[in-house]
């Protein structure tokens, strides 16, 4: 896994290419939703 790697981020920026592994575009991320947890109850 190095720059001679195709499939690999390093391997991409040193070839100049992109793909799944090096997105053009970064991928949005979406906020999820924060469980909530009960409280404990005191004895």
């Amino acid at each position: 896994m190095g720059k001679g790697d195709k499939k690999s981020r390093r391997g991409k920026i040193w070839r100049g290419s992109y793909g799944k592994t090096r997105p053009h575009s970064p991928a949005k991320k979406t906020a999820r939703p924060v469980a909530v947890i009960p409280a404990r109850k005191k004895r």
